[in-house]
C-alpha cells in the first residue's frame, strides 16, 4: 500500500499560518474527550474493588484481582504494535472512531458481568479496542502540530488522560452510594463514548497529503526493522517502559493502598489516591509541555532535560510513599510524582518525533506500549502476589526509586536530531 507519508514539522502546505494552527488545536479539542474516557473506563475499576469484589463471584485473592488488572495491559499491549502500524498506513481518524465506539460497548458490558471469568474477558476485550486508540491519536497530533507547539499539544492532550482518572477516582463514592452502584458507573460511561463516536466520526479530519511529501510503503518487517535498529529508539523504549511500572501500581493499588494503611473509606481512599496526583499530573503535562517548547528554541535536547527533570521528582515521591506515615505526606508525595509524570508523559511521543520518520511514529509508539504495559501488567500482578505474602511497601517502593534514577540515566543517552531531520 502506498503511504501519504506527512512532513515531520507541517501538517500542510499552509500549517505555520492562523487556519492551519485552529484546525490543529480543533483536533486536540476533538481528542481530549476521547482521552477522558479512555481512562476513565479504567480507573473505575480500581477505585470501585471493595464493590466489584463482593458483587462478583468468584473473585476471591488479591492476586485474582492483579490478573484481572493484568489481561487488560497483557492484551492492550499485544495489540498495540498492530493498531500502531495500522494507524500508519491507514485512516487515523476511522481508527480513532472505531476504537472509541468499540471500547464504549464493551465498558457497558462491564457492568453486566456475573463473575469473575466474564470480568477478565470484558477486561481483555477493553484491551483489543483500546490499544488502537493512543498511538493513533498522538500521531495525528504530532502530524498536525509542528515542532514549535508539539508538546504543548501533546500535553494538553495528555490533561484529558488525567481528568479521566480524577473522574474515575470518585468512582468509589457512585459505587457505596444505594441509587446507583459500580454497574450503573460502567453502563453510563459506556454510553457516552458510544454517543461521542457519532459527532466525532463528522469533525475529526486527517492530516492533508503534503504536496512534495514521497509516498511509502513499508511492510510490517521493514517498520519493525527500522525502529529496533535505531539505537535512540531502543533507549527511549526503555526509558518509556521502567518509570511506567511503579506508575501503573500507583494508579491501579494506592486507592487499596491508602485505604488499608490509614483504615479510610473506599470512598475517600479512592479520591486520596487519584485526585491529588492527577491535579498535579495536569499542572506538570502543560508546564512540562511549555518549557520543553521555549527550551528546544536554544537546545535540541530540549525535551530530553525536561523529562529527565520530571523523573528526578520520582526519587524522593517514591521513596517516601514506601511509608508516608500520615496521609497528608502522602498527599505531598502524590503531587510530587505527578508533577514528575507530566514532565515524562508529555514529551515521549514529542522525543519520538526527533528520532524517527513521520510514517513510523504510531508504529513505534504502538511498540513503546507493548513493552510498558506489558511490564505494567507484570507490576501489577507481582505487586499483589508480593502483598499476599507480606512483602513491606517500604521495600517494594524502593525499588521502585531506584529504577527511576536509572530511567535519568537511559534518557540522558539519547541523541535525537533536530526535528525535521530524524535518523530512522
Amino acid at each position: 500500500m502506498s503511504l501519504p507519508q506527512p512532513q515531520t514539522d507541517l501538517s500542510g502546505p499552509h500549517a505555520g499560518s492562523r487556519p492551519g494552527l485552529s484546525r490543529a488545536w480543533l483536533i486536540v479539542s476533538l481528542l481530549w474527550p476521547v482521552a477522558l474516557l479512555n481512562y476513565l473506563d479504567r480507573q473505575m475499576l480500581a477505585t470501585m474493588k471493595t464493590s466489584m469484589v463482593t458483587d462478583i463471584a468468584g473473585l476471591t485473592s488479591e492476586a485474582q484481582w492483579g490478573f484481572v488488572l493484568g489481561s487488560f495491559k497483557w492484551v492492550y499491549a499485544g495489540l498495540s504494535p498492530i493498531g500502531g502500524y495500522i494507524a500508519d498506513r491507514f485512516s487515523r481518524k476511522r481508527i480513532i472512531v472505531v476504537s472509541l465506539f468499540a471500547w464504549s460497548v464493551v465498558t457497558w458490558l462491564t457492568g453486566h458481568v456475573q463473575n469473575y471469568e466474564q470480568l477478565v474477558w470484558t477486561r481483555a476485550l477493553m484491551g483489543i479496542s483500546e490499544a488502537f486508540y493512543i498511538p493513533a491519536a498522538l500521531a495525528l497530533i504530532a502530524d498536525f502540530h509542528p515542532g514549535p507547539t508539539r508538546s504543548r499539544a501533546v500535553g494538553v492532550h495528555q490533561t484529558g488522560i488525567y481528568v479521566g482518572v480524577i473522574l474515575g477516582g470518585y468512582a468509589g463514592y457512585v459505587a457505596d452510594a444505594p441509587a446507583f452502584g459500580w454497574r450503573w458507573a460502567f453502563s453510563l460511561a459506556g454510553l457516552v463514548g458510544v454517543v461521542y463516536a457519532l459527532p466525532l466520526f463528522f469533525l475529526l479530519r486527517d492530516p492533508p497529503r503534503s504536496p512534495d511529501a514521497v509516498p511509502q510503503s513499508l511492510s510490517p518487517v521493514r517498520a519493525v526493522g527500522a525502529l529496533l535498529t535505531n539505537r535512540n529508539y531502543l533507549l527511549l523504549v526503555i526509558y518509556f517502559t521502567l518509570p511506567a511500572i511503579a506508575g501503573w501500581v500507583i494508579r491501579d493499588w494506592m486507592p487499596v493502598i491508602l485505604k488499608n494503611q490509614f483504615h479510610l473509606s473506599q470512598g475517600r481512599a479512592g479520591v486520596i489516591a487519584v485526585l491529588y496526583v492527577q491535579l498535579a499530573t495536569i499542572v506538570g503535562a502543560v508546564l512540562g509541555g511549555w518549557l520543553a517548547d521555549r527550551w528546544m528554541r536554544r537546545q535540541m535536547r530540549g525535551r530530553i532535560y525536561v523529562s529527565a527533570l520530571g523523573m528526578l521528582l520520582f526519587l524522593p515521591a517514591l521513596f517516601g510513599l514506601g511509608n508516608p506515615g500520615t496521609v497528608a505526606l502522602a498527599a505531598t508525595f502524590l503531587v510530587l510524582f505527578g508533577i514528575g509524570w507530566g514532565f515524562f508523559d508529555g514529551n515521549n511521543m514529542p522525543i519520538l518525533c526527533q528520532i524517527t520518520r513521520p510514517e513510523l511514529r504510531a508504529t513505534g509508539y504502538g511498540i513503546m506500549n507493548l513493552v510498558s504495559i506489558s511490564c505494567g501488567g507484570l507490576g501489577d500482578w507481582g505487586f499483589g502476589a508480593l502483598q499476599d505474602h507480606g512483602v513491606p511497601l517500604t521495600l517494594i517502593f524502593g525499588g521502585f526509586t531506584g529504577v527511576a534514577l536509572l530511567s535519568v540515566i537511559v534518557v540522558l543517552l539519547i541523541r535525537p536530531e533536530r526535528e525535521g531531520q530524524p535518523t530512522a
